[in-house]
């Protein structure tokens, strides 16, 4: 019977200047998962610590806004293996164009790449198959239409039902 990972995928939470609390399903969403992963830019070590809390597995960085303090409790780069499938985070990834090809060739051993900053979301796969999402902002929408998060599965190594959820 195959085995599935539910993830939850989010950054740029910027609590307390972009938003004073986190919104209500973000909290349901991250103590449903089995995995969250959060690119960076926290801002508030209170916030890592609700995440701690709640939070069944972590993985996580610190973002360019993040201070000594945060930067001191996260690395720049994470990386995990969820049941077979390997995960690196980082904050920054640069500009968008040629993101996909300079992702490749900086993690060539990396089957999904999580990134945040932008605030945008992404989802796209690099030639040869690594796979690089942004969930946006679930508190600093910016010029996008909604303030977002992802949920997504890994069955059996494999990445499965990404959904960018617009809060």
């Amino acid at each position: 019977m195959p085995t599935t990972t539910r993830l939850l995928l989010t950054t740029d939470t910027h609590i307390p200047r972009r938003a004073r609390v986190l919104p209500d399903v973000l909290l349901e969403a991250i103590s449903a998962a089995d995995v969250v992963v959060h690119a960076g830019d926290w801002v508030d070590e209170g916030t890592l610590d609700l995440f701690t809390a709640r939070a069944r597995r972590l993985v996580a960085v610190y973002g360019n806004n993040d201070g000594p303090e945060l930067r001191a409790r996260l690395p720049e780069i994470a990386r995990a293996d969820v049941d077979g499938l390997r995960l690196a985070v980082v904050h920054e990834t640069g500009a968008a164009a040629g993101r996909e090809r300079r992702c490749a060739a900086r993690f060539p051993d990396t089957d999904l790449l999580v990134f945040g900053h932008s605030h945008i979301p992404w989802d796209t796969a690099a030639p040869g198959g690594l796979r690089l999402l942004n969930p946006g902002s679930p508190t600093d929408r910016r010029s996008q239409p909604r303030h977002t998060y992802m949920t997504a599965d890994v069955t059996d190594g494999v990445l499965t039902d990404v959904r960018l959820v617009a809060l």
